[in-house]
């Protein structure tokens, strides 16, 4: 299935706020085997964020927006999306108790403007917010669905995994697997002159070069029914990897950085080491000594 990620808010547009749910949701889409080939950040604007849905709706099978559920008049998402869906908005008991609870319970006033978070699309799946007080909707039109995110990632991330993941699962079964190659000494076009037919000539599993500071990753990504096989797919590929690139691999782990690797071979290896700094001003120190257990290998650091 294909996804299509639709970010709501000015603000965004603006550049005040960082869109990192977009990356989130990415990331956990991909995870999920879904196909995302577009994403869109569009204002607090109803005809613009109609003519965004229109498009969405022609090229995916799942929207997923994110932003707008609030109780002023500039959020607009879930009545716009109720109006290109065709799903009148009804009052929503259930939301309108817990919107009522939140207040409760923290001894705040509730004003009539945040009843407007539970009038829900008629026919719409709602999905509890236990950290805020819009709910998140889901409305299901034929083949098209589109999923409504509140955008606090506070609120996002949780309802993301606890609702939404559990119902995308269930209508498009497998997963994406990935395993990262990590690469110093070697800059981004030399390594993807090594693995261009790697590159070109590879569907699934599939490999991905990403330049990084001072090294280049490679994501070898495979689809499957069941991480089992994916991981099956993968293994080839890296070891053909390793194959080629040697030495100028220092991990295939995801969580290992450079310099956890550089402390884990001088542990390895009962080495120490002690560095000398002009114009860095302990740079290069401050990365070794964060990672843990440096202490037995690290001796002195010098700024001159």
């Amino acid at each position: 299935m294909v996804v299509e990620l639709v970010s709501v808010g000015t603000e965004l547009l603006l550049g005040n706020i960082v869109n990192t749910n977009a990356a989130f949701l990415a990331e956990q889409c991909a995870a999920l085997g879904l196909s995302c080939y577009y994403q869109s950040v569009v204002g607090d604007n109803v005809d613009r964020l109609k003519g965004i849905l229109a498009t969405a709706l022609e090229r995916a099978d799942i929207i997923i927006l994110s932003g707008g559920l609030g109780p002023t008049s500039d959020d607009l998402t879930k009545e716009t999306a109720a109006n290109v869906m065709g799903m009148p908005l009804v009052m929503d008991r259930h939301s309108l108790e817990r919107i009522e609870v939140f207040f409760k319970t923290r001894n705040l006033e509730m004003t009539d403007n945040n009843k407007k978070q539970a009038l829900v699309p008629r026919g719409a799946v709602v999905l509890d917010n236990d950290n805020g007080t819009a709910p998140g909707l889901i409305l299901e039109k034929g083949k098209k669905r589109m999923i409504l995110l509140p955008g606090p990632p506070n609120e996002l991330r949780p309802m993301f995994v606890n609702s939404v993941k559990p119902y995308l699962e269930a209508i498009e079964p497998g997963i994406i697997y990935s395993k990262t190659v990590k690469i110093c000494g070697m800059g981004e076009s030399k390594v993807a002159t090594v693995i261009g037919d790697l590159i070109e000539g590879q569907t699934n599993p599939t490999v991905a070069p990403y330049a990084k500071t001072g090294e280049v990753h490679l994501r070898v990504t495979a689809r499957a029914m069941d991480e089992k096989e994916a991981k099956q797919l993968v293994k080839p590929m890296v070891k053909e990897l390793k194959n080629r690139f040697g030495t100028a691999i220092y991990t295939t782990e995801q969580d290992v950085t450079l310099e956890r690797a550089v402390v884990d071979l001088l542990l390895a290896n009962e080495l120490t080491v002690s560095t000398i700094e002009s114009c860095t001003g302990g740079l290069l120190a401050a990365r070794l000594i964060n990672i843990p257990g440096v202490s037995e290998v690290f001796k002195s650091g010098y700024i001159t």
